[in-house]
């Protein structure tokens, strides 16, 4: 929507100085022990709306001072303070106090057709190479949306300075959706909520008269998918966030929980109990017709499906403990890093529980939490088996999800005994442990696909 708008009403962006390649790089593998220094004045306000240029500015600091990956200068070291968006700065005066980077923009109000739309322009540049540094191929850029839609486009202007600076995909302009949590532990509401990825904007979207469980985004981001006890019957449920319209997922005559879509979103995979048992199935939204994809005297459950679609990673007992197990969708079978070949492979051999896997939608890693000597931890391990890594310990940490560009893991925490579940964010490194700010206590986050 955002950017049909700015396609629609925005020509190019007229480049009035000299764009060549930047010297800057963000080494984001390793994590960082000192952070870029970055500078992001507060951006002009044309037509005069300080208060609205002010605040897109603030959401831009902060979406890029929570990657851990930069320091925001602070306005009071600024030497150069007539900036303009269409004028070169005064690279010395930058240097001087240390910056490297330089983001300088401006907010506008335009009304067309009588509809009222904010405008946001921004250019970024390398104080030390003195240079502006190009945007998707232009010296500069510019966003414009209806303004109830200003935190989008500033969500959109980190993406844009982030995927610059980092070559990484972008994953700011995004949502969450969680279980808003209140009242006694013995007696608790628990409702779907979902806000923008830094948690501003929370909307509850259940009432709370029943318990639900699990979210899961559609990859159409326009739908959710979770447990419900509505009626004293746990069943898996399909939320419209358009219409607010809710579902029963087919009519499943037991239990059935740990929903998930497919990657194409015409299906979801999720368990269903039957007689003590538990096994994986994947249920068509188009035809409604059920497969099943699992038949062991195990308990199979948590499947999460490969990106391309070919593989599914979920939890089994069948080895004896909660492990890891990979099997092809189909249900054919494929070669195990043992070297044999089954119709599931396990994949995790580490001492403790494993539970809750989530494949990554880069492809390569598969989050998950572990449960070791009454402590719980959120880990990666490769598809293969190898290079199994732990990025938190807590008490309880549990329920990984990742960001839409597999770079950062959002999941939930219990700090001590009774504590209240809080929502934290972590970086593949584990470097970079942040805390989302929620209104509520909050637990079973998931992160949608990056927004249109």
């Amino acid at each position: 929507m955002l950017k049909s708008i700015a396609t629609a009403l925005v020509g190019a962006f007229v480049l009035m100085v000299q764009a060549a390649h930047a010297q800057i790089t963000v080494n984001i593998s390793e994590g960082t022990l000192k952070p870029t220094p970055i500078a992001i004045p507060v951006f002009e306000a044309v037509g005069g709306d300080r208060q609205l240029a002010a605040d897109i500015t603030a959401v831009v600091q902060n979406d890029l001072l929570s990657t851990g990956l930069f320091t925001i200068t602070p306005q009071s070291a600024y030497i150069q303070r007539d900036l303009s968006i269409n004028t070169q700065p005064r690279f010395a005066d930058w240097k001087i106090i240390q910056t490297d980077a330089l983001v300088v923009g401006e907010v506008d109000r335009v009304t067309v057709e009588g509809v009222e739309f904010i405008r946001a322009s921004v250019r970024l540049w390398d104080v030390y190479g003195e240079q502006v540094m190009r945007l998707e191929g232009q010296a500069g850029r510019r966003f414009t949306a209806k303004p109830e839609d200003w935190r989008r486009i500033a969500h959109k202007i980190a993406d844009t300075i982030y995927t610059r600076l980092t070559g990484e995909d972008p994953y700011f302009d995004s949502r969450i959706v969680y279980i808003a949590e209140s009242g006694p532990k013995d007696a608790r509401t628990k409702r779907l909520a979902i806000m923008d990825s830094d948690g501003a904007n929370v909307k509850y979207l259940t009432s709370g008269t029943f318990t639900v469980l699990t979210p899961r985004f559609s990859p159409s981001n326009q739908k959710i998918t979770y447990m419900s006890y509505e009626n004293n019957r746990p069943r898996v449920y399909l939320f419209d966030i358009e219409n607010g319209r809710q579902e029963v997922l087919g009519n499943f005559s037991n239990m059935t929980f740990a929903p998930r879509f497919t990657k194409d979103g015409q299906s979801v995979l999720l368990t269903q109990a039957n007689g003590g048992n538990s096994d994986i199935y994947m249920r068509d939204l188009v035809t409604q017709q059920t497969r099943r994809l699992t038949d062991h005297p195990a308990i199979d459950t948590s499947p999460s499906m490969s990106p391309d679609g070919r593989q599914i990673v979920f939890n089994s007992d069948r080895g004896g403990s909660p492990q890891l197990y990979i099997m092809n969708t189909d249900g054919s079978s494929l070669t195990c890093p043992s070297g044999g070949r089954d119709t599931a492979c396990r994949i995790t051999f580490g001492s403790g529980r494993y539970s809750t896997p989530v494949w990554s939608p880069r492809g390569d890693l598969i989050a998950f939490t572990k449960q070791s000597r009454g402590r719980f931890s959120i880990g990666v391990i490769g598809t293969d088996g190898k290079g199994e890594r732990i990025l938190t310990e807590s008490y309880l940490d549990e329920g990984p999800e990742w960001s839409p560009n597999g770079r950062v893991i959002t999941f939930f925490r219990e700090s001590s005994p009774g504590a209240s579940p809080q929502l934290w964010s972590v970086d593949l490194t584990g470097r970079n442990l942040r805390q989302i700010p929620t209104p509520t206590s909050a637990s079973d986050p998931a992160w949608s696909p990056l927004l249109n």
